[in-house]
This record gives C-alpha cells, structure tokens and sequence, in this order.
C-alpha cells in the first residue's frame, strides 16, 4: 500500500488531505503535536479534528512529534522509506503577530522544520512527490503598491492593470515588508524550490490566499472567515484591523485546494510554483463577510474597528490562477464564499455550542 506523510495533520488542510488520500485506497502517517494550541490557545486546539480522523480512518496513523525535531522526522522517514509516495507539508506557524513574539520559535517550525523534511525525504524516499503549503504573504506588502479603487464595500484593483484577473506568481518577494512569519516562509519557499532544482525531488510550492473551510480552529490571529462566523454564530466580539474593513481576500475551501494537490501528485513537476486561492470565482472583502454572516446566523454580528492594520497586511489579494488551470485544465473552484461559509456554519454550530 501506498504512503502518504502528511504533517499538520489535525489542522484544516493536513485533515482534509487524509480524509482524501485515505479515500483513494493510502495509508496516510499524520504528524502533528497540536501546536496551534500552543500558538493561539486552547479554543484553536486541533484535538477535537485528530480524534475525528483516528477514529474515522482505519488506514491512519498518527505520530505526535515536532517537525523541528530532526532525529524524530528522520526516524518516520527512515521507517517507511520508498513507501512514501507522496509527502503534504501543512504544518506550521501561521501568524504575523505571534511571529513577532518569538521569533526563533516562527523561523524554527516553518523554516528548519522544512528542511528537515525536505532532507529526510530526500534521504529515504526521494521519488515521491512532496508538496508545501506556501502562503500569499511572501510577496510581503508588495501588492499594496498596485493601482487599487476605493468602493463602497471594498476595494479593487484597476481595472487595466495586468492583474486585474489576479496576482499571478511573477510578482517579485524582494524589497517589501513581508513580516517576521512572511521572512520565515519565503526560505521555506524557496528550500521547497531548490531541493527540487539540485536533487531532482518533484516538488510544488502552492502560495494560499486565505485557506478555509469547515474543519478550521480558527481564532483571532488566524483563520479569518472560520473565526468570523464563530463570532457571528456564538455573539462572541470580532476586531476589524484597518483599511476600513474594505481590505479583499480570496478564499479557497479546504476541498478545493486537496483536489488541486491530488492533480499534481497524478503528474508532478519539479519545482513547480503556483499561486492559489479563491481567484475571482470566491473573494470577499471584510465587510462583505460580515453581511454574509449575519444573512446565514440571522443575527448581528458585534464586532468593532481598530484603525491599525496589522504590520505587512494586504488591502487587497485575489489570486490569479490560470498557471494552475492551465497545467491541470481539469481543476476548478468548486465553492465560493457564500458555500464556504454555509457549510462552516452548518457543521460547527453544534460544537461550539457546546464549546460555550
């Protein structure tokens, strides 16, 4: 049988990646130690998700080691070796603010982290595919410099710029405010990049917008719309940073993105990159979100406005995807914003009713 390495695997994405693989016949080795929990408390625990996937999943296994820890990633990769057929990185720290908090814990986990994966990968399984999660956030605050319109209820790029369809992967990740956790993907990025170029690894680099869906622990810090409705839903209070809560993102539900991950282990490249995200077909400003909220609980969401954004933030980031779509012309976004949030609502109301 076939090995899937996925770490991270109680989060949003690494969840959804070994409930997918597992459902195409993989034995999937789930690596994670609930940092989030540490990161951002215990109401962002991923206890809750590796408990589901254990008692759901008979081909599951999981290990509770940190991926800073060489000798323990080494020993996983060692024991299985070529069985491994395909490796999905998700595990990480996450957040611009706590990265400024302690940042040798940041650089360790989503750097060192990578690259003890990388390394071991190459050492006892160097013909599988390993595919990381990137994010948006290594163009740093580089896209707050393209042309942008103030509307009504958010903002927008002009209309004649190139990407007006979305910020494609040729955008530089120099000279620009990237933040603490920014600086620390951009190496994991580009580790992913060169084990592919020197050592021949089929690698892929997917560089999220905002990653969503109904299996998020989202909190304050991380996981905007699944923390959005949590609030929305429970009364709880919500903070609007900046730009007058016109600020834009892209969306792309947590499916989504593993059918993305699922064409490129059928047909691998080296050191591919792509940009990925809701693109045009699901994207929301801050404000649009909390309209759709409040349509979806039928309540008032109580949240109020702070006039700081947070250091290196985008006012606006929607993804071009044709790179990707292009490459894999069988791929599309299946839900937007309103699907997306629906079904985070749908599914969570209970539990965090009784979380209460």
């Amino acid at each position: 049988m076939s090995i899937v390495v996925v770490t991270g695997s109680a989060g949003l994405i690494g969840s959804e990646a070994c409930r997918f693989f597992a459902g195409l016949g993989m034995e999937v080795i789930g690596i994670d130690n609930d940092m989030r929990q540490v990161f951002f408390g215990a109401e962002a625990s991923t206890e809750w998700n590796r408990k589901s996937l254990e008692r759901d999943l008979t081909s599951y296994t999981h290990l509770e080691c940190d991926i800073r820890d060489t000798e323990a990633i080494d020993s996983v990769f060692r024991k299985y070796g070529s069985a491994i057929s395909l490796v999905i990185h998700t595990a990480a720290q996450p957040s611009h603010d706590w990265a400024a908090r302690d940042p040798f814990a940041d650089f360790s986990v989503n750097a060192n982290g990578t690259l003890n994966l990388l390394e071991a990968c190459r050492q006892h399984c160097p013909e599988a595919v390993f595919i990381f999660t990137s994010t948006n956030k290594v163009y740093g605050d580089l896209p707050n410099e393209l042309p942008l319109v103030e509307l009504d209820s958010r903002w927008e790029i002009d209309a004649s710029h190139a990407y007006s369809g979305g910020i494609a992967e040729d955008m530089s990740i120099d000279q620009s405010t990237h933040s603490l956790f920014g600086a620390s993907k951009v190496a994991a990025d580009v580790l992913v990049q060169e084990y592919g170029r020197y050592f021949g690894i089929r690698t892929a680099i997917f560089r999220g917008g905002c990653l969503t869906g109904p299996n998020h622990s989202g909190t304050q810090l991380h996981g905007f719309l699944a923390y959005l409705m949590k609030c929305a839903a429970t009364g709880d209070k919500y903070t609007v940073f900046g730009y007058r809560g016109k600020q834009v993102r892209d969306n792309i539900h947590s499916a989504d993105l593993i059918a993305a991950f699922h064409e490129v282990y059928k047909s691998p490249d080296v050191a591919a990159v792509y940009n990925i995200g809701g693109g045009r077909q699901s994207n929301c400003s801050m404000l649009e979100a909390i309209t759709i909220c409040q349509e979806i609980t039928g309540r008032e969401l109580d949240y109020s406005y702070a006039e700081d954004n947070r250091k290196g933030d985008h006012i606006w980031y929607i993804s071009d995807l044709s790179r990707f779509k292009t490459r894999y012309p069988g791929w599309d976004i299946r839900y937007d914003v309103p699907a997306i949030l629906t079904e985070i609502f749908e599914l969570n109301r209970e539990r965090w009713s009784r979380d209460d």
